[in-house]
Order: structure tokens, then C-alpha cells, then sequence
């Protein structure tokens, strides 16, 4: 059974999506972007500040489903530039302990929703 895992401290789906879903002790959450949840604006910063909101947002999805970083088994990072990987590793490092971090994949893409710099997507399990 699926539980619809659904905040207004993270952007709405834009699309056919829900922004997670709980399935038995496992969250999956969609890929969320730099979009500010109260104005539902995309931000088009530094890819520092790009990154810091789009943790933010899923630290948001992750605390509706009663989950906190430290829950996270996975994370897919969609980067439009590998040259950006270092700024991003940076902020999303601050969310994690070092020892206790996530599997981990970072991927250069062509082209993300929106045209943004990055996406990042999480496996959660209680």
C-alpha cells in the first residue's frame, strides 16, 4: 500500500507526479528543483543557492513523512555543468554526516525542467 506524501513547504508537482510517496518503511521522493514553495518561483541563483533550496525543499518532504536526512539510503543528483560538482558537494555535504552519508549518484544531464542547474531525487526508509 501507498501513502501520498504531499507539504506546502515544498513546490507543488508541476506535472503528473506526487512530491513523494511512502510505500511500506520506504519513502521515494520526486526530483525537486529550486522553486520557492511560498512564491512558487524558480530561483535562478548561484548553484550554491540553487542547491541550499532544493535541500531545503526536500528536507521539507522528508519531515511530512516524519523522516529527517539522517532516514536518506540514496540520493540521484542531475547536474547540467559536472563542472558545478564541487559548490554542490559543498551544500549537500552540510545536510549529511560524513559517516553515515548515502549511497550516491551524480549525473550530468543536458537538460532539466525548467532549465535549472540541478535536481536531486531521495530514497528514505525508516
Amino acid at each position: 500500500m501507498k501513502k501520498i506524501i504531499f507539504t506546502k513547504n515544498a513546490p507543488a508537482p508541476i506535472g503528473a507526479y506526487n512530491q513523494a510517496v511512502l510505500s511500506g518503511n520506504t519513502l521515494y521522493t520526486s526530483g525537486q528543483i529550486a522553486i520557492n514553495p511560498k512564491t512558487g518561483e524558480l530561483i535562478n541563483g548561484s548553484i550554491k543557492e540553487e542547491t541550499q533550496l532544493v535541500m531545503e525543499n526536500l528536507k521539507a518532504v522528508l519531515k511530512e513523512a516524519g523522516m529527517t536526512f539522517e532516514n536518506v539510503i540514496k540520493s540521484t543528483i542531475f547536474i547540467s555543468d559536472m563542472n558545478n560538482f564541487t559548490e554542490i558537494n559543498k551544500v549537500y555535504a552540510f545536510y549529511f554526516d560524513e559517516d553515515t552519508a548515502p549511497a550516491r549518484e551524480t549525473v550530468e544531464v543536458a537538460r532539466l525542467p525548467k532549465s535549472v542547474n540541478i535536481e536531486i531525487s531521495m530514497i528514505a526508509s525508516f
